[in-house]
């Protein structure tokens, strides 16, 4: 069973990853939501950071501590504060993950150790042009379990083709399951990028040649 979850994650991946590196859609195909931000409540937000932000090398955008005063009701409780982190991958406005810590009061602990993922639980996809290095990044983490080692799978794509995708999977600090991948083919809804055309030369300006004395 959990094999089939990781396959079907993995294909999942497959398909948004056909817009993931595209421009954003056409403004007649837009929709009036946006997916903004997933926000992960953890118990250490430093601890998180060396996972997301060192290990996979997401970008810190919003890092503060939100205080509240105490409520009415209960004024001895004292003053309560969270620290909310925010990471961005490729764009600074949809996609973002948030990291939020209640440092006051502090929250409940979790039952201890990662459990395979089932109803009402989250799966974070992660997609990297260099697997092998942020595997073993995350593999360092303290507080990372590695559910599986970075394995070749292989998908149907488009006209009998087949997209090969390198798929792990493991929890992070806080027991939240990612499947960190890297796709190898060409995504589905994708063409290959063309190489890059070289740039002409400004209209007005001589060629470099043209200031040579000839006596070098």
């Amino acid at each position: 069973m959990f094999r089939i979850i990781l396959l079907l994650s993995a294909l999942l991946a497959l398909t948004v990853m056909g817009v993931a590196h595209a421009e954003p859609v056409p403004a007649y195909q837009r929709t009036p939501v946006d997916v903004r931000r997933t926000t992960l409540i953890v118990r250490d937000l430093e601890r998180s950071l060396a996972f997301y932000r060192d290990a996979l090398g997401l970008k810190v955008i919003y890092d503060q501590v939100l205080r509240r005063p105490p409520p009415a009701n209960n004024p001895e409780a004292g003053e309560r504060a969270v620290r909310m982190a925010l990471l961005r991958a490729n764009d600074d406005f949809v996609g973002i993950i948030g990291l939020l810590e209640y440092q006051n009061p502090r929250l409940p602990e979790p039952p201890e150790g990662p459990r395979r993922p089932g109803i009402g639980d989250v799966m974070m996809v992660f997609n990297t042009n260099d697997l092998t290095r942020r595997f073993e990044n995350a593999r360092d983490t303290p507080g990372v379990t590695i559910a599986s080692e970075p394995a070749l799978l292989e998908y149907p794509g488009d006209d009998g083709a087949t997209i090969p995708v390198m798929v792990s999977s493991l929890w992070d600090p806080d027991g939240y399951f990612i499947e960190l991948s890297q796709i190898l083919g060409t995504p589905p809804g994708r063409q290959p990028e063309p190489e890059p055309e070289p740039e002409p030369e400004p209209e007005g300006e001589a060629p470099a040649e043209a200031f040579s004395s000839g006596t070098e």
